[in-house]
């Protein structure tokens, strides 16, 4: 097994609240380390650079999965130019040339994706909507779950992100309507070498990264991971996020038949997050008066706390060049507590106005906060996994086959106790003050005393069985078949709990007690999830493809998201896309072009339903939505000095029902929200947070033998917010980066990176009910990595 070039770790910087004593101590040791000759993967590419170490390896040839040979997941078997789907691979270099650190960072430059407020029965955290369909249950780590919701602060331990797109039930599990994204993390390879990167910036941006891998004899190796960073949200005045980790990986006998890798991997995030401000389309969205950079909840209450701990292992063997086996087993668990102060309440603008209801208001010029302030969530979610791959290479007669089959197992558990912080002793609830809305006081000054309110419990096990197989005609046909069968049951349980009584000598001991415990709802589905491809080949470099798969998706995808009485016994909803594409490589293989048209249809989504003839009120499978898209990409090296990673995709989505069969034949009727003149109000409307146009752009060029510029921008069309009130849409937005190398000599990098380098002031995750997150503002950081 020949060494892999080792990739430089992500730009680091030593957190402010660090003593600046460490950051010269950390810069000193970088510049005096020993010497050492860093290998370069355009080199190896059999591409004569431009220059000479870290520059021109920043300038990340391999940006796409079109540069990557195939996913890491063995489920693939063919090279992405032969595989019949859209799938986009962003590796850790492109990550670091941009300045990209958390899983929101690395998604907001891939075109076709917006960001939920995240939070809600899954509590706050990653919250993402992939081409029109929600993706909160179909983010994986190594091919496995990971469905906490929780914030992927950062990829220190990160190889590359793969974003799959199009319902991918059958490689992904339940769920997976839009597609998929996998997170995969670095492991120990045959090769020694250790790179240490610091850097600092504005905003009190400061990281510091170690990535260190040893040879053990021949056969073993030991790799650790680690950081530790803080930084400001740009641009806001009180939220920030500290962090550290660390992640060891040790693989055994990596050059044998028989290989065994062990990783751990921990980290801990003390933030304060990020909520919003006051957001409403109608009046251009940032309220008239508010003020971006304010926080409108309360600082020195509201925090997030996140401990992520897991334990991998993977034992693969090959029986020969043809059969192999692979099994992974993996324990996590990830606790989160939460206090935040929802951005609700009433709005007076200076005009007397309130912006929610267009009525007059009494006090101009001010916010009177109601709904959950001071909301503490304490989550904890548990997993347990096994996924067992054998993947052989056979033929039967003139065809030749790449079959994987499988078995997985996933075991999950999710417990939550939820309540208020702002009480007094007695449990009664604080009054809140009313705020100036262009300068809100957001310091609490009133009494903290936490009471328990809630108190929830699920757990959910999948068991599933999968087979694909990869069929080759010649040199010009293939076809591609998967199936998947899996059961999929929870069950979650809540509890009384004894809250504050407001009437006239009511007994409030015992605040915050279990009463009774609720019946236990339960679900259980059986789901079969298919895909078939072909694949024409007209040329060895490009294919052209057709694909066909669909996703089921039961009333529990998430063990956070437990279903309802109304939902439990609902069938899985479905969905399906059809994909033509084509892709191909130029350039001898350094340049790969692609394109698709595609459809995503829920064919059947759970509405509600008032039909007399169902006294439970369980929801009913009628509602439908689609989305028909355009995407094209560009990824490689143009020339030998210039690379290139650019996406565009093209939205058209649909609601085509929104209301159950029954409120259509009869609007009005039996509590049917419809109406005779208007009996499907939604039908027609644009999915919510599904944006028309989007593309992205990062390109370098080696302008000189150790000098790498690079300019990235990103577009996000308008899209609809939620239809509120006829509410206009949610404004789109282009931001721009930057960024510039120097390859001091052998060893030493310095980056210099400006992220929305024109300070355009604009917002993600937007409620439809009145808030939204502002955009970061304007950023510069300067690091420094040093391979020794």
């Amino acid at each position: 097994m020949s060494p892999k070039t080792p990739t430089p770790a992500a730009p680091v910087a030593v957190r402010p609240f660090l003593h600046p004593s460490l950051l010269s101590i950390a810069v000193a040791a970088a510049l005096g380390a020993s010497q050492a000759v860093l290998a370069d993967p355009v080199a190896d590419a059999g591409m004569a650079p431009a220059g000479t170490g870290v520059a021109t390896q920043l300038e990340g040839i391999e940006v796409t999965g079109e540069r990557v040979d195939k996913p890491s997941s063995p489920k693939y078997t063919e090279a992405l130019v032969d595989t019949p789907q859209t799938i986009t691979v962003v590796d850790k270099a492109t990550m670091d040339q941009q300045g990209l650190l958390s899983l929101r960072d690395v998604l907001s430059t891939l075109p076709g994706i917006t960001f939920g407020a995240g939070e809600g029965g899954g509590g706050y955290g990653d919250s993402i909507n992939l081409r029109g369909f929600s993706a909160n249950a179909d983010i994986t780590a190594d091919g496995v779950r990971d469905s906490a919701q929780y914030t992927r602060s950062d990829n220190f331990n990160l190889e590359a992100l793969e974003l799959v797109n199009g319902a991918n039930s059958a490689h992904s599990g339940a769920g997976s309507v839009g597609g998929n994204i996998n997170l995969v993390s670095k492991t120990a390879q045959l090769e020694t070498f250790s790179v240490l990167s610091v850097g600092a910036g504005s905003d009190g941006y400061g990281r510091i990264t170690a990535d260190s891998n040893q040879m053990i004899g021949e056969q073993s190796a030991l790799r650790l991971n680690a950081m530790v960073h803080q930084n400001d949200v740009p641009g806001r005045e009180y939220e920030k996020f500290e962090r550290w980790g660390f992640a060891p990986s040790f693989g055994l006998a990596l050059d044998s038949d028989t290989r065994f890798t062990l990783s751990a991997y921990v980290q801990r995030d003390d933030n304060v997050p990020q909520y919003g401000v006051p957001y409403f389309p109608a009046y251009g969205g940032l309220l008239p008066g508010a003020d971006v950079e304010a926080y409108y909840g309360y600082h020195n209450v509201d925090r997030q706390e996140i401990s992520n701990h897991s334990l991998t292992g993977v034992f693969e063997h090959d029986f020969n060049d043809r059969v192999g086996l692979r099994s992974l087993l993996r324990l996590q668990q990830v606790d989160q507590t939460t206090v935040v102060d929802a951005v609700k309440g009433q709005w007076c603008l200076d005009s007397g106005v309130d912006p929610a209801t267009g009525a007059a208001c009494a006090t101009p010029g001010t916010y009177q906060p109601s709904g959950p302030r001071g909301y503490r969530r304490d989550a904890e979610n548990g997993l347990a996994a096994s996924q067992t791959d054998l993947t052989a290479r056979f033929t039967t007669g003139a065809v030749e086959h790449a079959l994987v089959a499988g078995v997985a197992f996933t075991r999950e558990s999710f417990e939550l106790d939820s309540g208020s912080m702002l009480r007094n002793e007695d449990g009664s609830p604080v009054p809140l003050p009313v705020m100036d809305l262009s300068n809100p006081d957001s310091t609490w000054a009133g009494p903290v005393n936490y009471f328990r309110t809630g108190k929830a419990r699920g757990r959910m096990n999948n068991q599933a069985v999968y087979v694909f197989d990869t069929l080759k005609f010649g040199e010009q046909w293939r076809l591609n078949f998967g199936a998947r069968y899996e059961q999929n049951e929870s069950a979650n349980t809540t509890w009384a709990i004894k809250t504050y009584d407001a009437t006239p000598g009511a007994d409030n001991s015992g605040l915050g007690q279990v009463l009774s415990q609720n019946p236990t709802l339960r679900n259980q589905d059986s789901l079969f999830s298919w895909r078939t491809g072909v694949v024409y080949k007209p040329a060895e470099n490009g294919s052209v493809y057709l694909n066909y798969a669909n996703a089921m998706t039961p009333s529990t995808a998430l063990v956070s998201r437990s279903c309802r009485a109304e939902t439990c016994g609902v069938d899985p909803e479905e969905s399906r896309i059809i994909e033509l594409g084509t892709k191909w490589d130029l350039l001898d293989g350094h340049l790969a072009l692609t394109a698709a048209v595609f459809r995503n249809e829920r064919s059947q989504y759970r509405v509600a339903d008032f039909d007399p003839a169902n006294p439970t009120g369980e929801q009913q499978l009628d509602g439908r939505a689609r989305v028909d898209g355009l995407a094209l990409g560009v990824a490689g090296h143009i020339t030998r000095d210039w690379s290139i990673f650019a996406n565009a995709t093209f939205l058209d989505s649909e609601i085509l029902q929104s209301v159950s069969d029954y409120c259509l034949a009869n609007p009005g009727l039996n509590g049917c929200t419809n109406t005779p003149g208007d009996p499907d109000p939604d039908r027609g409307a644009r999915i919510d947070n599904t944006p028309e146009r989007a593309a992205n752009l990062w390109t370098t060029y080696a302008f000189a033998p150790d000098w790498t510029a690079g300019y990235g921008v990103n577009y996000q069309g308008s899209f609809d917010g939620g239809r509120v009130n006829g509410a206009p849409d949610v404004k789109g937005y282009t931001t721009h980066r930057a960024m510039v190398a120097w390859q001091v000599n052998a060893q030493l990098a310095l980056q210099l990176n400006a992220n929305n380098l024109f300070n355009k002031q604009y917002f993600i995750r937007v409620r439809n009910n009145g808030w939204a997150t502002p955009g970061e503002a304007r950023s510069v950081v300067l690091s420094a990595s040093y391979q020794f």
